[in-house]
């Protein structure tokens, strides 16, 4: 696998979109509640639909690649970050 980019944002915002880890939107109380440890199935909606919308920007528009290139002078990997716009 060469292209590391789309399962390590997938899983950043899977991590940093989970309803009450960092926010909730819509809150219990107020808009957006911040790191209430709550969810509810309309949060649960909204961060779904927010988690789409952010890896269809990442992967399809932004084009945000992570490869792992080899270089026979040494024996390890590099990797480097290609965004095109």
């Amino acid at each position: 696998m060469n292209d590391w980019g789309a399962p390590l944002v997938a899983a950043a915002l899977f991590a940093f979109l989970s309803p009450g880890l960092l926010l909730q939107i819509p809150g219990k109380h107020h808009p957006i509640d911040f790191m209430n440890m709550k969810t509810s199935a309309t949060a649960i909606f909204v961060h779904a639909v927010l988690y789409a919308l952010f890896l269809i920007l990442f992967l399809f528009v932004l084009h945000v690649r992570l490869s792992e290139t080899t270089q026979q002078a040494f024996s390890g990997c590099n990797f480097h970050v290609v965004c095109k716009l």
